[in-house]
């Protein structure tokens, strides 16, 4: 390990996890409060951060909130130097901002929607990556986490959201292949049924409760429930970790067993 990864290594590391005011990346933020690292959390607006930032400080955590859109790289470029000013160089990424449109097919799918989703989900990932990696090339230590999809294997009816998270799979495995050999991984997660806000207006366009919707989803699921956030915070935990350094360019699906 050279001198400035053992440094890293025994100093509090800064974490970065974009969209993460609610769902999976308000989880995955406090996970990795509560294993120990700061957290900047963002989102399209700061004070939408609020109850992330409150839960993570009322449970002993640090963290700060932080308000960009991610499909804009000044707006990029300058959260991640605040990040850095405030609470230190960031050497975790967990790029997990994205939108979803209705399911549509792909005469219907207009021009402005595939550029809004594709734009938050992998430009907004190339944004954030592109700022943060000389901070984790200085320090010689560094992990990426993209939040790509079941979607990514196919979605009839939104190939938006599936090129976008696809997309992220082969973005991950560059990054594995380019930044390796600077003490930085890149994975990916691809979680399945979660339930969010995301599912939530799932369940509505086909006119169920979302209980409802939730019951006839398990019953598609191996493991015979859907999923929760903390089930991605958890692999998101592993994947920041330094025990998972020999782990890189990979995608793991968080699924509950199901497949398309």
């Amino acid at each position: 390990m050279t001198h400035a990864a053992q440094h890293a290594a025994h100093t509090q590391r800064v974490a970065i996890v974009t969209g993460a005011a609610r769902g999976i990346g308000a989880a995955v933020a406090k996970r990795l409060a509560h294993d120990g690292m700061a957290v900047a959390v963002v989102d399209l607006h700061e004070a939408d951060c609020a109850d992330t930032v409150d839960a993570i400080k009322d449970s002993g955590g640090t963290a700060a909130a932080f308000g960009s859109d991610v499909d804009d790289e000044t707006a990029v470029a300058s959260a991640v130097a605040r990040i850095a000013a405030e609470l230190g160089p960031p050497t975790v990424l967990v790029n997990n901002a994205g939108i979803g449109g209705p399911n549509l097919g792909v005469e219907e799918t207009s021009t402005r929607q595939w550029d809004a989703v594709v734009g938050v989900s992998l430009r907004g990932a190339f944004f954030l990556t592109r700022a943060v990696t000389p901070y984790m090339t200085a320090a010689g230590w560094g992990r990426i986490v993209n939040m790509s999809s079941i979607s990514a294997l196919g979605d009839a009816g939104r190939v938006d959201y599936a090129s976008a998270k696809a997309g992220l799979i082969g973005f991950t495995k560059s990054l594995a292949f380019q930044l390796g050999g600077h003490g930085i991984t890149a994975n990916a997660i691809g979680p399945g049924f979660i339930v969010s806000d995301m599912t939530r207006v799932a369940a509505q366009r086909r006119g169920r409760g979302f209980e409802e919707h939730q019951r006839i989803v398990a019953q598609t699921i191996p493991v015979g429930r859907v999923g929760r956030p903390e089930d991605i915070a958890h692999t998101a935990s592993y994947l920041a970790s330094p025990g998972a350094g020999f782990v890189t360019g990979q995608i793991i699906y968080v699924t509950g067993g199901s497949v398309y």
